[in-house]
């Protein structure tokens, strides 16, 4: 991925912030790779709640992955 994509996923993850925050949550994005894999951190309430699967692939990956066709995975590093 170049870093315009960096880019589009940093005002991606902005569009998603406001649920997380609600929550006490957060995201941040560490990596992606050339293959299409983006790698995040969850921190705040996100990293105990046993929610947090759910929230990263039904929220964060799905909204990432519509709107950013070239991205195949997102995945929660600890």
């Amino acid at each position: 991925m170049t870093e315009v994509s960096v880019e589009k996923i940093k005002k991606v993850l902005e569009t998603i912030r406001p649920y997380l925050h609600s929550d006490g949550g957060d995201v941040v994005l560490l990596e992606t790779t050339k293959e299409g894999i983006v790698k995040v951190k969850l921190t705040g309430a996100c990293v105990d709640c046993p929610m947090s699967q759910m929230t990263l692939r039904a929220g964060i990956e799905r909204v990432l992955m519509q709107k950013i066709p070239s991205i195949r995975r997102v995945e929660a590093v600890n």
